[in-house]
């Protein structure tokens, strides 16, 4: 369940990340579509629970941002759209953040970097920034989540797609995980290694033999 610690990420943090990037008014009426989003009864993990968690981990390490503002961002809306049936949930998610840059009548090259911070959530490349680096190891953490959070975390990503059978899930899941831990590094910044990468790399192991029982 989730730590009762964290802040769960209302309405003033979001008002607050849109002030940091120069907009008076925030548009409310986009954070309550964006909440609804996130409570969308198919999700399971992908709901207010990871974003207070990423909100969490951001701020142990907020001083690694070079434009702390739009990592925010980004993070709000890194998994605003999501649809376990689809393939580019992230680059749907991209484009309705550069959507909402340019109505708050931001420079073009700041939803262009919120884009492509949302976009290197996807997982399947190197970051090539600071800034992305820092979102990815922060969507990344629940890796290297205490064992109980972690083996929760399994279950409700199971549960999102409880459509798939059982054997396929299974040899999925476990080609994933299995890619996760033949890299080099799981985490990108010294931060997130020093602090997550140990226990990631327990947690990826105990979960892929588990899948293969």
């Amino acid at each position: 369940m989730a730590d009762p610690g964290l802040n769960m990420p209302d309405i003033t943090r979001w008002r607050g990340t849109w002030t940091e990037l120069g907009v008076n008014e925030a548009d409310d009426e986009l954070f309550a579509e964006i909440m609804r989003r996130y409570a969308e009864p198919h999700r399971r993990y992908h709901t207010v629970q990871h974003l207070d968690e990423c909100f969490a981990k951001l701020d142990e390490a907020r001083g690694l941002a070079e434009r702390l503002s739009e990592v925010e961002l980004a993070l709000w809306f890194h998994d605003a759209i999501y649809d376990v049936r689809s393939s580019d949930n992230e680059e749907q998610s991209a484009q309705w953040s550069q959507a909402a840059v340019a109505a708050a009548g931001l420079a073009d090259a700041v939803g262009e970097r919120v884009r492509d911070l949302i976009l290197a959530t996807k997982h399947d490349a190197l970051p090539c920034s600071n800034d992305a680096a820092l979102l990815v190891d922060v969507d990344l953490a629940i890796l290297g989540a205490p064992a109980e959070r972690f083996d929760e975390y399994e279950r409700q990503v199971r549960e999102e797609y409880s459509w798939v059978p059982g054997f396929l899930f299974k040899r999925k899941r476990r080609e994933i995980l299995e890619g996760f831990l033949r890299r080099p590094d799981l985490y990108t910044t010294e931060h997130f290694r020093t602090r997550y990468e140990a226990a990631a790399r327990a947690n990826l192991s105990r979960s892929i033999q588990q899948l293969k029982g």
